[in-house]
C-alpha cells in the first residue's frame, strides 16, 4: 500500500536527518565546549590579573594578553583532548594514537590562530584595551574556534557514533536529493 504522503528529500530534511542522527555527539560536544570556555576565560582571567597583567613585572614591560590568550587555550585544549577522546568521540579510532594525536594538535592550532587573532585584533588593532572588551573578543574567538574543531574533529580526527544510514544507488537515481556520500557500493 503507497503511503498517503510521497517521503520528503529536500536537502533541508537532509540535513535535519543528519543532525538528528548526531544528536548525541552534539551534546555532548557542547557540554565539553561549555566546560572548556569555563577553563579557558579562568585560566585567561588569572593570567591577565596576575603574572601577565598589565603592571606585572613577568615577561618583561610589554602587554601579555595574547600570551594570556594562546596559555588559557593551550591548558582548555587539554582538557578537551581528554573529555573528547573519553566521551564526545568514545568509539573506534580512526588513526592509530600518534597520527591522531597530530591531526587533534594542527586543528587545534588552527583554532588557537581563530582565538588568538580575535583577541589581537580587538586589543591591538582596534584598541579596545579594558578587560571586559578582551574577554568579549575571546569568546567571540573561542565561538570562532569552536566552529572550527567540531569540523575538524568530526571531518578529520575521530569517528563518528552516528554514521548516516546508507542508500543505494538505484534509490539515489530514483532521488536525486539523496547525499552523495551515503551511497552503498552494489
Amino acid at each position: 500500500m503507497a503511503e498517503p504522503y510521497p517521503r520528503l528529500r529536500s536537502s533541508l530534511v537532509t540535513i535535519l536527518d543528519r543532525v538528528r542522527a548526531r544528536a548525541g555527539e552534539l551534546l555532548r560536544f557542547g557540554a565539553v565546549g561549555l566546560a572548556g570556555i569555563v577553563v579557558n576565560l579562568g585560566v585567561f582571567n588569572l593570567l591577565r590579573l596576575g603574572p601577565l597583567a598589565p603592571d606585572a613585572h613577568v615577561a618583561g614591560d610589554d602587554d601579555r594578553v595574547v600570551t594570556a590568550k594562546i596559555i588559557a587555550t593551550l591548558v582548555s585544549i587539554l582538557f578537551a583532548w581528554v573529555a573528547h577522546r573519553g566521551w564526545t568521540f568514545r568509539g573506534p579510532s580512526r588513526h592509530r594514537p600518534l597520527a591522531e594525536l597530530a591531526l587533534f594538535g594542527l586543528i587545534n592550532a588552527v583554532a588557537l590562530l581563530i582565538e588568538a587573532g580575535a583577541v589581537a585584533i580587538s586589543h591591538h588593532g582596534l584598541g579596545y584595551t579594558s578587560l571586559a572588551a578582551d574577554n568579549l573578543a575571546s569568546v567571540v574567538g573561542i565561538g570562532l574556534g569552536t566552529i572550527a574543531r567540531y569540523a575538524g574533529f568530526s571531518l578529520f580526527v575521530f569517528s563518528s557514533e552516528a554514521a548516516a544510514p546508507h542508500v543505494s544507488a538505484v534509490e539515489v537515481a530514483a532521488d536525486p536529493a539523496a547525499p552523495l556520500d551515503r551511497i552503498d557500493d552494489e
